[in-house]
């Protein structure tokens, strides 16, 4: 929750008289909204940046990635790279289907997918994954095991909160929608690593992020000012005569601009949105399947609403998808869950004339096995797997890399994980052979270590 009071010297209703700004569900590492501003002031200067010298100049303005993870690893011969003429013990149950674009052909169960595949590229032969269950690799392109600098190397919305910063002080640069899961690495929103928790993405938590409270004014509420200023007048009514709100910094300032502004949490309420655009997207479920994510299909709108009120990078985690057992049932509840909440947010994003600035990925920690096993499921396989792009100025209408007749490993045009990254930050203005950031020991580091882009898709 959203809870402006601290603790120590309490009145008799149980709120404090001191410390009253700390802010619960805004915090992040047990810091309060108000030391978070700090702490990115303090860490806001980028010593090295090479081709990135004035974020300004970089050419980001309103641009965004909107990253879509699907915990546990999707099954790549069972969506976007199916084997039609293997052994069925490696086919499969699903039939590929045609698209809109000649010679291009997906699983059945993503028709809507299919009716706008112009609008996406996919790579079929993406590598490097070192086989953990873990969002990492989606969220930074590294991998968390050896080599990292002090902290870990940082997650792209920590990246580009550094680089360009807020585009509005009231709306922070990086949100992650993932909620708790049972296996929280694949709850992991993007981690800062060496940039700190300045950087960290802000979260909103709870059923449909309705429990975000202040001093008692819920979300639907939180527009409404008059209700607003009404509790901050009580607030200093209840405080002693001491002057404490006279010695409230700057940054404390700040906390009250973002808890007092309607754009986060409008964008945050997918109830302000046309009820035929919600149904366009779907609603799913914030309950989560086991371990894994939640089917909520909310998360895709809100992830549109966020970029278009200034947020740089939102992630979020759709379902679960380690599917060891019962791989072709799941896939038949999840994959066309998946295809509209999907089709509609290239739709719409395309619609409002937003596309070619919001980059778009969809991708898992791995691929499946190629051999069906005794259960009807796949299991890991770290040796290759898929991602479906969009937008983001890239070119799109188009199939890159092909694997063996198996979908064992790449036959042709291996495209390891930082390379997308490479170049999505690229379409962003950003130079990586060029940009570098300190770590805690001043050493300039690059935002990834293979930095060749994917030609494909410039």
């Amino acid at each position: 929750m959203l809870d402006i009071f601290g603790t120590s010297n309490r009145f008799c209703d149980g709120v404090s008289r001191r410390n009253f700004l700390k802010i619960g569900g805004l915090a992040m590492g047990g810091l309060s909204l108000p030391d978070i501003l700090r702490a990115e002031a303090a860490t806001s200067g980028v010593a090295s940046t090479g081709g990135l010298l004035n974020p300004s100049q970089a050419g980001l303005g309103r641009k965004g990635i909107i990253m879509i993870f699907l915990p546990g690893g999707p099954p790549h011969q069972d969506m976007f790279d199916l084997k039609p003429e293997a052994p069925a013990e490696i086919r499969g149950e699903f039939k590929p289907i045609s698209t809109n674009v000649s010679g291009i052909e997906i699983c059945e169960l993503f028709p809507q997918v299919a009716g706008m595949m112009d609008k996406f590229a996919t790579i079929r032969t993406i590598v490097g994954s070192d086989g953990s269950h873990s969002s990492y690799w989606c969220n930074s392109g590294w991998n968390r095991r050896g080599g990292a600098p002090q902290g870990g190397h940082p997650a792209v919305g920590s990246v580009l909160s550094k680089l360009a910063g807020p585009v509005d002080r009231a709306v922070p640069p990086f949100v992650g929608l993932a909620p708790t899961m049972g296996h929280m690495p694949w709850a992991d929103a993007g981690d800062p690593g060496f940039l700190g928790l300045a950087h960290a993405p802000f979260k909103p938590d709870g059923e449909g992020m309705k429990n975000m409270a202040l001093n008692g004014i819920t979300l639907d509420r939180l527009d409404d000012r008059k209700a607003v200023l009404t509790s901050l007048d009580r607030m200093r009514r209840d405080t002693d005569a001491s002057g404490a709100l006279d010695g409230i910094d700057a940054f404390t300032q700040q906390a009250f601009n973002v808890l007092t502004s309607s754009k986060l949490l409008d964008a945050l309420d997918v109830e302000k949105e046309d009820p035929k655009l919600r149904d366009r997207y779907g609603r799913g479920s914030m309950d989560r399947v086991d371990d894994g994510g939640p089917k909520c299909l909310d998360h895709f709108l809100v992830a549109r609403r966020l970029i278009e009120a200034g947020v740089r990078c939102v992630t979020l985690a759709f379902a679960r998808w380690d599917w060891h057992g019962n791989n072709f049932g799941q896939g038949r509840a999840y994959m066309p869950m998946l295809d509209q909440a999907l089709s509609a947010l290239v739709e719409d994003l395309d619609n409002r004339g937003m596309l070619d600035d919001v980059s778009i990925v969809v991708w898992g920690e791995f691929g499946r096995t190629p051999r069906i096993n005794s259960s009807a499921g796949r299991d890991h396989w770290p040796q290759v797997s898929c991602a479906l792009l969009a937008g983001g100025g890239m070119r799109t209408g188009q199939v890159i890399g092909e694997t063996n007749r198996l979908g064992e490993v790449p036959k042709d045009r291996p495209i390891h994980f930082q390379e997308v990254f490479s170049t999505l930050y690229r379409q962003l203005g950003i130079d990586v052979e060029r940009t570098t950031i300190p770590d805690h020991a001043g050493r300039p580091q690059y935002l990834v270590e293979h930095r060749d882009l994917v030609p494909e898709l410039i």
